[in-house]
């Protein structure tokens, strides 16, 4: 049975590649036609066009190359390598086929004979930034062995910044309330944007627990804190928990985490959430994952009972890996969050959302990230205050870049922009924040 190969490390793989070996040059209609299909990324159709034609072409080196790539490319590990296996044993040095079919061994679970093959593929002679793919996939192998014992890892970081709003307050002195008279009233320094710098430190750590073959046993404790320059009364912390299984079958992988959540606002505790979260994850081949998830959630107001409530979440998401590097992705979901206490249904809200986005290897040490976020609330009841059945629309943006200063040490700036527009003045702002963080993992 192959197994589970993330989108991440076949993207990488494929780069590589493509990097360091143009295709034979010899070729005719068939493989032409097949070599197009693959770089328009229709390897399952290069598959389809080639298969047929195995018996009576094995041994042509240009067309089994070809045969290999679009193996993978359709998910069929084994037949690529049974191909690029007949291209090296005539031309041991053809390093496109080598770089192949180390991709195709992580594709079936064979870390050992992948992270070999790389290592004589770099020594056959490949560029600087192509030497550096290849030690990122290796320490990829390496972790991917991690999966048949118990492993521990976690991070610290920290991070320096600039918030223009750091209690997501309306951006302006007044605000006219109907329920008060429709006249505008001044607001207090508290009750409208506060700009300040911040820094914030965290921490955390995972263990994963094989329990046989494809079950394992997941958990993991995180914490942050944030503090704020001139206005500690809007410091906040946080205390993350979670444990769960994981199942990988084949191409599938399901998960069943519960998690527990602690908010803290200057220094006092002021939410709590508790709550299940399942996923199912399946690559429909090198380059496609799907998954759908479902989410509950209990959360609990320290000092402010009557917002208790009941949050689910259920949605799907689309991620693709481009043949030249970039990784995007598509999720969509609904959620509801149900009021717990009676007669306040202004402060439940029905939503949905879309998000957008990707990242970029730009080289061995750098990449770009970058996503956009559309959410739509509109709540239960008439706004006690406002007179109308509150309608939020929020945007938000967040675009850096991440630099590896060694493996297990990076920086990362980045931009951060929310424009969440309300018919309830109070909660109509936006607001933009920068930060760079500097993470080290082991």
């Amino acid at each position: 049975m192959e197994r589970k190969n993330t989108l991440r490390v076949s993207v990488a793989a494929v780069w590589l590649a493509l990097a360091i070996s143009p295709m034979a040059a010899r070729a005719d209609a068939v493989t032409d036609q097949a070599r197009g299909l693959i770089d328009q990324g229709k390897g399952a159709e290069a598959y389809r066009l080639l298969e047929p034609l195995e018996a009576d072409r094995a041994g042509d080196t240009t067309y089994d190359l070809l045969l290999g790539i679009a193996a993978l490319e359709a998910g069929q590990g084994t037949r690529g390598i049974f191909a690029l296996e007949r291209v090296l044993a005539l031309e041991p040095n053809n390093v496109r086929a080598r770089a192949e079919i180390a991709r195709a061994y992580m594709v079936v679970g064979e870390a050992d004979a992948a992270k070999a093959e790389f290592e004589t593929a770099k020594k056959q002679g490949v560029p600087p930034e192509v030497a550096s793919t290849i030690d990122k996939l290796i320490v990829a192998i390496d972790r991917m062995a991690d999966a048949s014992r118990t492993a521990i890892k976690g991070f610290v970081e920290a991070s320096l910044g600039y918030d223009t709003n750091i209690n997501a307050a309306p951006n302006r002195a007044t605000v006219a309330i109907p329920g008060l008279g429709g006249l505008p009233f001044e607001l207090s320094a508290n009750s409208r944007n506060v700009k300040d710098g911040f820094g914030t430190v965290g921490a955390g750590v995972s263990v994963r627990h094989p329990l046989t073959k494809e079950l394992a046993l997941v958990g993991g404790l995180a914490g942050n804190q944030r503090w704020n320059s001139a206005h500690p009364r809007f410091d906040t912390g946080n205390v993350d928990a979670h444990a769960g299984l994981v199942l990988s079958l084949d191409r599938n992988v399901l998960s069943l985490t519960a998690q527990s959540s602690t908010l803290y606002l200057d220094a006092d505790d002021y939410r709590q959430a508790a709550g299940l979260t399942a996923l199912w994850q399946h690559n429909l081949d090198a380059r496609n994952q799907l998954s759908a998830f479902f989410q509950y959630s209990d959360l609990q107001y320290t000092h402010q009972p009557i917002r208790d409530a009941d949050r689910y979440v259920l949605g799907g998401a689309w991620a693709h890996a481009f043949r030249d590097g970039p990784i995007t992705f598509l999720s969509a979901y609904g959620a509801q969050e149900k009021e717990q206490k009676a007669n306040v249904p202004h402060l439940g809200h029905d939503a949905y959302g879309l998000r957008a986005g990707g990242q970029w290897a730009v080289d061995g040490k750098t990449t770009l990230f970058g996503s956009v976020t559309y959410e739509h609330r509109r709540y239960g009841g008439i706004d006690p205050a406002f007179l109308v059945r509150r309608i939020d629309n929020q945007y938000n943006v967040n675009v850096g870049a991440t630099y590896a200063l060694s493996k297990e040490l990076s920086v990362t700036p980045q931009i951060t922009y929310t424009d969440n527009q309300s018919n309830a003045g109070l909660n109509d702002y936006h607001r933009e924040m920068f930060s760079v963080t500097i993470r080290r993992e082991f």
